[in-house]
């Protein structure tokens, strides 16, 4: 059974820098790609940011390029998200994924739908 636990999360000052953490359980998660989402009151879950099986390729959105990066130990069985730069709308629950697919390439645009599994989430609360 696939487990996801994320961590990390908390309340921070804007401009300050969160490592978020993702551990997994079960089901060979070496062989499949990961993301993180995230949810902000009221609004729909964002697909953040991805990262191949492998950790080649990485896929980031508009809203956090150049701010967030993700990241994979394989060896630990861990994806994490590097938040620097943090502003008041990223506030949010953080979630991450596993993929559906063993392999699969990360696309320019990726499908919410392909993640399978997800953790419960962690709260990043950023105060202006």
């Amino acid at each position: 059974q696939v487990q996801l636990v994320e961590s990390g999360g908390g309340l921070v000052q804007a401009g300050d820098s969160l490592r978020l953490s993702c551990a997994a359980s079960g089901g060979a998660f070496s062989r499949y790609g990961g993301g993180w989402f995230r949810q902000a009151p009221g609004k729909e879950r964002e697909l953040i940011a991805v990262i191949s099986w492998d950790g080649r390729r990485t896929f980031h959105a508009d809203s956090v390029k150049g701010r967030f990066s993700i990241s994979r130990d394989n060896a630990k069985n861990t994806i994490f998200l590097q938040m620097n730069n943090l502003k008041s709308e990223d506030t949010a629950i953080y979630s991450c994924g596993r993929h559906g697919t063993p392999f699969a390439a990360v696309s320019p645009s990726p499908n919410p739908r392909d993640f399978k599994y997800w953790g419960q989430g962690t709260q990043v609360t950023v105060s202006s």
